[in-house]
């Protein structure tokens, strides 16, 4: 039996950390993982736009094979610490967005991509450094005049990490779309470079999740929406329900998809409560299954559990989201008696 000692502990420092077990920080080193990359970039734009301090994002696949996220908010200072060091203060919270369940953003960036180059606008004057696999290639050099602000970071996964580095347009876009619809505040441009000519699309959906049910087969003209701030649960409920479609329930937490959790089971009970008394078990099982609904929680501590942190576990959203539902769809049924009708008909 081999003996085992301290002689054996390996440690890992600096980019290291994150290379070694990739997974643990993007899920996988396969198509998922490489997204993951490029949303954890993503993730610092959007913090900027929700807390005031951005109004667009844009995202472009470029031809050499890479990715750039810039938006036109001033830009942040702590930057190469935030490239370079695993252990660098948090980014200010507080926007109620997260795109990754990892939490471990731009650091992860740098240390798993072979090329990292950053631009920033500020103070009349153009700025740029560079990074390879975690570590500094150039410190912030100042590179000519500018009239305006902004941040562009541009990245090239590592192919000794990832097992495709090729960027899906589709997916990208589907999950740009996705925030935009969840998030009214984001104004989105994607932009694939790889194709002749490029092609552009822009995504921006002021009317939120109203127009997510639309997408999903919801008919606008028959649907409620609730946006409600409770100090109870420390956030929001931003809700849309259409009574047709067959979209099902879609269920964010702070614009992550989740599978279950407090929210809708909230949901739920304050749908029954609304509807038992004025429908029947009848009509309500059967409407059940035709409504397509979009239910949103932006909370300033959210409490993810299971094995793929897929389910918010917040105990107080369960009781507010039950309450808003309930008072929300008792409104909309008493000012619509002929469509109440026709739900009970159902």
């Amino acid at each position: 039996m081999t003996e085992y000692n301290a002689a054996h502990i390996q440690v890992l420092e600096g980019p290291a950390i994150v290379r070694k077990r990739p997974g643990m920080y993007i899920g996988s080193t396969g198509a998922r993982g490489l997204h993951q990359l490029l949303y954890e970039a993503l993730e610092v734009a959007a913090e900027a736009v929700l807390l005031g301090r951005a109004g667009r994002i844009d995202v472009t696949l470029t031809a050499d094979g890479g990715a750039r996220v810039s938006h036109d908010g001033h830009p942040d200072a702590s930057l190469p610490e935030q490239l370079t060091r695993f252990w660098a203060p948090p980014r200010q919270t507080g926007s109620r967005v997260h795109l990754s369940p990892f939490g471990t953003s731009l650091f992860t960036v740098s240390a798993l991509s072979a090329r990292l180059t950053v631009e920033e606008h500020r103070d009349g004057v153009i700025v740029r450094h560079a990074y390879a696999r975690g570590e500094q290639l150039t410190p912030p050099t100042e590179a000519g005049a500018t009239d305006r602000t902004g941040t562009s970071l541009t990245l090239h996964p590592d192919p000794e990490i990832f097992e495709t580095v090729a960027f899906d347009h589709p997916t990208l876009a589907d999950r740009l779309r996705e925030l935009a619809l969840l998030n009214r505040e984001f104004d989105f441009t994607l932009t694939d470079e790889r194709t002749t000519p490029p092609r552009t699309e822009r995504l921006h959906h002021p009317a939120g999740p109203i127009d997510f049910t639309t997408h999903l087969g919801g008919d606008p003209t028959d649907t409620l929406t609730v946006l409600a701030e409770d100090a109870r649960m420390g956030g929001t409920l931003d809700l849309a329900l259409s009574w047709t479609g067959r979209g099902g329930v879609h269920c964010y937490a702070n614009s992550r998809r989740t599978s279950d959790g407090t929210h809708l089971t909230g949901f739920r009970e304050g749908l029954r409560a609304a509807l038992l008394p004025r429908l029947g078990r009848h009509a309500l099982r059967a409407l059940l299954t035709e409504l397509t609904a979009v239910v949103s929680i932006k909370l300033d501590d959210p409490n993810y559990e299971g094995c793929t942190r897929e389910m918010l576990g917040n105990h107080p959203v369960h009781a507010c989201t039950a309450e808003a539902v309930q008072h929300a769809v008792e409104t909309w049924l008493a000012e619509h008696p002929q469509r109440a009708a026709e739900l009970a008909g159902a």
